[in-house]
């Protein structure tokens, strides 16, 4: 049995938190729902303080804004973009596309339609996340989505000039400075001034998240999202330091970002534990990170390696870092995670920030039955069907006709029997 050094609060504090987050944003959408664009700027002057004559940025204003960006931040952001940018066209690379005769005159086939249009959010408050961006922006034009309309809030009143130009460069066709359910709402159902889209993607706060949960069916999503999580396994052969500043550097995300620790090591495990008292005081994004671990930090002591990946499937997080004598056992070992990241010459936060994969991942668990964002969620997988041959039709036309009235479906039978009959109403015993 696993050993517990430290545990987390239990799950009951955290879904009481969620039911009145999910209240307040029912009333926010049916609001906008009735009133529009004015519920749209009551919400952002209460939330950002922010109510400008136009919440979309003109040509003239993004020039003006990315010309204040420093050099330096626009090569970088650049940089992370052709990472993203090209890791994404492997993926788009990897979808095929086909036709086939299955019979003789009988031609299936399979396309991938891009959505018409996406909505991509970038999330702001406290921290202006330019790499999400990236990861949505970029990754739907290598799709091929011919409109990606794009939100970011203010932060204090101002406006994030390096988001706004990430924004820009990663090639979104519409930018908004408007954030929080009402730029997720309004993206969904669309307002006098803002056209609906057809699929959401970003991820963001409680309230965003919520958002985007309710809306779904009505709009298409990426994936249901929550606090950012961090699972750690590591052996002896760890460097406890590392460990400590990996799980701290997702933490920082919010005061619910889970940080877990598996490892093989109890020596290991207390080392983590000192270094993160040691290292919590003197960050600058404390007042995060240390209510995150005191209530969502845990570090659990297994026998075996084998017995940690074993362990870290039942969490099924999101970013999953593998810090032992060999990282790669975790591609054979393990199912259940967002993203693996292998050995101590990578982290999270290269996932985060600047690798190239894409850093919308699942969260509470959803890693067990979906992957993250990628090209292929901005795409329609379609089939197509046609029959050239009257001998196939007829033969296809029989066996649809028993087959549906298997299941009583007369109707679907009689397609079947126009076709067995060569379109020849005159022999068919019900025309």
């Amino acid at each position: 049995m696993p050993k517990v050094l430290k545990s987390a609060v239990p799950a009951g504090q955290v879904a009481a938190q969620r039911s009145d987050v999910a209240d307040r944003v029912r009333a926010i959408i049916a609001d906008i729902r009735e009133r529009g664009d004015a519920a749209v700027r009551d919400y952002s002057a209460e939330f950002d303080s922010w109510s400008p004559q136009s919440f979309r940025l003109s040509p003239d204003q993004v020039e003006e804004i990315v010309a204040r960006v420093p050099a330096q931040v626009l090569a970088d952001i650049r940089f992370v973009q052709d990472q993203v940018r090209a890791f994404a066209r492997h993926q788009r690379d990897s979808l095929r596309e086909f036709e086939v005769e299955t019979l003789p005159g009988v031609h299936l086939g399979q396309k991938h339609v891009p959505v018409a249009a996406a909505g991509a959010y970038v999330p702001g408050g406290r921290y202006p996340l330019t790499a999400s961006a990236h990861m949505t922006i970029v990754t739907a034009k290598v799709a091929g989505v011919p409109r990606v309309a794009a939100c970011t809030p203010p932060i204090r009143g101002e406006v994030p000039d390096a988001t706004v130009a990430a924004m820009h460069l990663a090639g979104a066709d519409e930018i908004y400075l408007l954030g929080g359910v009402q730029a997720v709402a309004a993206l969904a159902v669309g307002t006098e001034t803002m056209g609906r889209v057809d699929l959401i993607a970003g991820p963001g706060n409680a309230y965003v998240a919520e958002a985007k949960r309710q809306l779904f069916g009505e709009v298409g999503i990426d994936l249901f999202a929550g606090p950012t999580e961090v699972l750690i396994v590591a052996d002896h052969t760890a460097d406890p330091f590392v460990v400590a500043v990996d799980l701290l550097s997702q933490a920082e995300h919010g005061p619910d970002s889970p940080a877990v620790l598996i490892t093989t090591s109890e020596e290991l495990a207390r080392e983590v534990l000192d270094h993160v008292e040691a290292l919590l005081p003197g960050m600058p994004t404390r007042d995060f990170a240390e209510p995150a671990w005191r209530d969502h930090g845990e570090i659990h002591v297994v026998d075996t390696v084998d017995e940690a990946f074993a362990l870290a499937d039942t969490y099924a997080s999101e970013h999953v870092q593998v810090l032992t004598a060999q990282p790669r056992q975790a591609l054979e070992k393990m199912r259940n995670y967002g993203a693996l990241f292998l050995g101590p010459g990578t982290c999270v936060s290269f996932g985060d920030k600047v690798i190239g994969t894409n850093h919308v991942l699942p969260t509470r668990g959803a890693a067990r039955y979906t992957g993250g964002l990628w090209v292929g969620k901005y795409l329609k997988t379609v089939t197509y069907q046609e029959v050239t041959s009257s001998e196939s039709s007829v033969l296809l036309g029989e066996v649809c006709g028993r087959a549906a009235r298997v299941e009583l479906f007369e109707g679907h039978a009689r397609s079947g029997d126009v076709r067995a009959a060569g379109f020849r109403r005159g022999e068919l015993r019900w025309a």
